[in-house]
Parts: structure tokens; C-alpha cells; sequence
């Protein structure tokens, strides 16, 4: 078993998105694959999670407009 990776980012941590994200199924409201945040949206890690098969880190993550969106390593940067 693969032992988890240690998070790059903490909670409360300001981030940015580095890609655009978009919907997959997360809001049921929302059409599928409809933009959720823009590449370079401000936001801030509300909470940090495992995902449990492939042991690596997943954020929750506040961005500028009030939605929440979880996250993995690769779509965020620091601010």
C-alpha cells in the first residue's frame, strides 16, 4: 500500500486556479461540464482531504464568488 503523499497546501492558504475547472456532476444545478472557475480565480483552502484509492491529497477550496470546489494538487498554485 502506498503510503499518502503530505499536502502542498494548508487550510486557509490562498490559492489560485491554475486551470480552468468545470462541473463533473459535483452540482447537480449546473449543466454538465458547465465552468465552474476560471484559470487564475482567487480562492482559499477550506479543507484538506484524502483520496483514499490513490492516496494523494484533495482540497476543498472557497473561490472568489462563493462557490466551493474540490480540487486536486495539479489544478491550483499558490498565491
Amino acid at each position: 500500500m502506498n503510503m499518502p503523499r503530505m499536502p502542498r497546501f494548508d487550510c486557509g492558504q490562498p490559492v489560485v486556479a491554475g486551470v480552468d475547472l468545470f462541473n463533473d456532476g459535483s452540482y447537480p444545478d449546473l449543466a454538465a461540464e458547465e465552468l465552474l472557475v476560471g484559470t487564475g480565480t482567487a480562492g482559499e483552502v477550506v479543507q484538506v482531504g484524502l483520496h483514499e484509492e490513490s492516496n494523494t491529497p484533495v482540497y476543498m477550496v472557497e473561490f472568489t464568488g462563493g462557490k466551493v470546489v474540490g480540487c486536486l494538487e495539479q489544478e491550483l498554485e499558490a498565491r
